[in-house]
């Protein structure tokens, strides 16, 4: 790794309507360096990719490339400049090939003929030999003609790595890279990292997974608040330090699990299949119990808690609830009778981003808080919103402010609140944490554990193999769309359970 910076953010400033996103900010990046960003959701993280990008404009500072000044109008700039963002979701046409994907807008271009230079047309021989090059320096073996949409998530990370290096740039920014991975993705992730990094590339890496930054970052930097903390060499720092610059405090307790005395059964499920993806599944859930179930990518966990609660329909199987059978035909039907889902993917199915939080937090009180003729009752309304701010710490100005705004810690608590309201007994957390920092997830682990110690009884569906150990008091193990094992709390170890899930 060379030390002379290849590019330098000096005391950067950025403000938006109501809100100070980033005050003096300033840090480096060395060639053939992988750089952290750390920090909290809202530190300011994401705003300042997108000021290094082009997508936004900063107020004040000054940004240098190679030494020289840095400032771009548009994100098209920043391609032709060198620097490349690969953003968590995938900005890819999913209707269009690999090829066309990555050389999409800055197409290679010949002449018609050599005497009309001024007509050109796309030189697909030219493209082809650059892209299976490029995707040799990656090390994959790929159709450059297949339709995207058919890939997975962990390849149409790579096309994305692929469309950076077409334009040749020194510098990649990852934003999250690995929320949808599989551990055999992420390593395989972490070795192109790694070849990228040997060639000279500089790459700024952001995540909220700790243990990936001491994998794989040279160096961190932690902002919280808008403002910048510390830039620190990973090798001389820990976990506990690195969670302290993070939250401005000291987080002695991850997963602060609440001891409960566990109740008799309170729902069963028996054989429930669905052809294809659930094979005759049977398990039960106890009053004030929090249970985990834990799989690998696909292994049908997701699709299981859609079946029990009237989203989707299974073939076959019965339901119970405190020992009597019931059928819900639809959602509705299962949060009638107390049961409650709260999905993995909060922006497309657990939120209206461009609403406000008192919006969303009330969306399913509405028939209980409105008039015989279906206007809501505005006091009722605002007496919701402001009980379940304060008892969830949603940090948010007031009820109305558009939830699209918030940082993805306190969306998720939004989120959370929303099903609160209705007062579930049974409440299916799918992935409740994902894409959370570690000062919001351990506020979500104390909502939770405080939920089971009111008596109500959790599903809890995670691919955090320390989240599951670390809250759960039984756990079912899910592979291949069955049930694969059992695990009490006192049995439980990282080792047996994903023995279990492979």
């Amino acid at each position: 790794m060379n030390e002379k910076p290849i590019l330098v953010v000096d005391s950067i400033d950025k403000s938006f309507p109501g809100v100070k996103a980033l005050s003096d900010v300033s840090m480096d990046l060395r060639k053939g360096e992988v750089h952290a960003i750390c920090g909290e959701n809202g530190a300011g993280k994401s705003t300042l990719m997108k000021i290094i990008c082009g997508v936004y404009q900063l107020d004040a500072g000054k940004m240098y490339l190679n030494g020289e000044d840095y400032s771009i109008q548009d994100p098209n700039d920043d391609y032709a400049s060198g620097t490349a963002i690969i953003y968590q979701e995938s900005s890819l046409f999913p209707e269009l090939t690999v090829l066309e994907n990555i050389f999409m807008g800055h197409e290679i271009q010949k002449p018609i003929l050599p005497f009309l230079k001024l007509i050109k047309i796309n030189d697909y021989p030219t493209m082809r030999r650059k892209a299976r090059a490029i995707f040799e320096r990656l090390g994959m073996d790929i159709d450059l003609d297949i339709i995207v949409s058919g890939l997975g998530v962990a390849t149409k990370q790579m096309i994305e790595i692929a469309k950076a290096l077409t334009f040749d740039s020194p510098i990649l920014i990852l934003d999250e890279p690995t929320a949808a991975l599989t551990s055999k993705e992420v390593d395989t992730l972490f070795e192109t990292i790694d070849k990228l990094r040997t060639e000279g590339h500089s790459m700024l890496y952001i995540s909220h997974r700790l243990d990936e930054i001491f994998q794989i970052a040279d160096r961190v930097t932690v902002l919280r608040d808008g403002q910048f903390i510390k830039t620190e060499d990973v090798a001389r720092t820990n976990r506990s330090q690195l969670v302290s610059w993070m939250v401005g405090r000291t987080l002695d307790n991850l997963y602060p699990k609440i001891e409960v005395d566990i109740g008799d059964v309170v729902f069963e499920a028996k054989g429930i299949s669905q052809e294809g993806v659930l094979d005759n599944i049977d398990f039960n859930l106890h009053k004030g119990e929090i249970l985990g179930i834990a799989g690998l990518a696909g292994a049908g966990r997701t699709e299981l808690a859609l079946a029990i609660c009237g989203l989707t329909k299974p073939d076959g199987g019965k339901l119970f609830l405190n020992g009597e059978e019931v059928s819900f035909p639809d959602y509705r039907a299962a949060q009638s009778k107390g049961l409650d889902y709260i999905s993995e993917d909060r922006k497309a199915f657990g939120l209206v981003l461009e609403m406000s939080v008192k919006v969303n937090l009330t969306q399913k009180l509405q028939p209980k808080i409105s008039n015989s003729i279906g206007i809501i009752r505005k006091a009722d309304e605002e007496s919701y919103t402001n009980d379940y701010i304060r008892k969830l710490d949603i940090k948010t100005p007031d009820g109305n402010f558009i939830v699209e705004n918030l940082s993805g810690g306190n969306q998720q608590k939004v989120s959370v609140a929303k099903s609160l309201v209705i007062d579930p007994r049974i409440l299916i957390l799918d992935e409740p944490t994902r894409g959370v920092d570690v000062g919001a997830k351990s506020e979500i682990h104390r909502i939770i554990s405080g939920l089971a110690s009111e008596g109500r009884s959790i599903i809890l569906i995670s691919s955090d193999l320390p989240e599951i150990l670390g809250m759960c008091d039984r756990v079912f193990v899910m592979k291949n769309g069955r049930m694969n094992g059992e695990v009490m709390r006192e049995e439980m170890s990282q080792e047996k359970i994903l023995g279990m899930a492979l």
